[in-house]
């Protein structure tokens, strides 16, 4: 099983959290880790905007450590099906995560989030939580 680390797992990670470090190291030795790309936008965005180099550098190496793939046109065809039957129930979710549920959706990822609410109502997603 291969496990797409969410933006909040990895924020975590980078805050140092011993509990998502070793989960995350566990997995790592099996090459069970990827970082979605809208991920990777997302806490590169943050890094930014908080001018933490010590937090930037240890992205960097975990960028280096375990990869980050690329989206395509199937992913955002997987993503907007999704919308669209969320929307028609009255539920609306941010962009990115849909295309990170989508990106592991084609690839067939099990996502890692501390954000269930978020990801719950979309079907063929498989999400754990490795913050409990």
């Amino acid at each position: 099983m291969k496990y797409a680390l969410d933006t909040n797992i990895i924020t975590y990670y980078l805050k140092g959290n011993e509990k998502i470090m070793d989960q995350v190291d566990k997995e790592a030795k099996s090459d069970n880790i990827i970082i979605p790309p809208f991920a990777f936008f997302e806490v590169k965005k943050w890094l930014l905007a908080v001018n933490s180099k010590n937090k930037f550098l240890a992205f960097e190496k975990l960028i280096e450590k375990y990869g980050i793939d690329t989206i395509d046109k199937r992913t955002l065809d997987i993503a907007l099906p999704i919308y669209i039957k969320l929307r028609k129930n009255g539920i609306t979710v941010d962009d990115g995560d849909l295309i990170i549920a989508a990106y592991c959706i084609q690839n067939n990822y099990t996502l890692v989030s501390n954000n269930l609410k978020h990801y719950e109502r979309i079907d063929d997603l498989q999400v754990v939580n490795w913050t409990d």
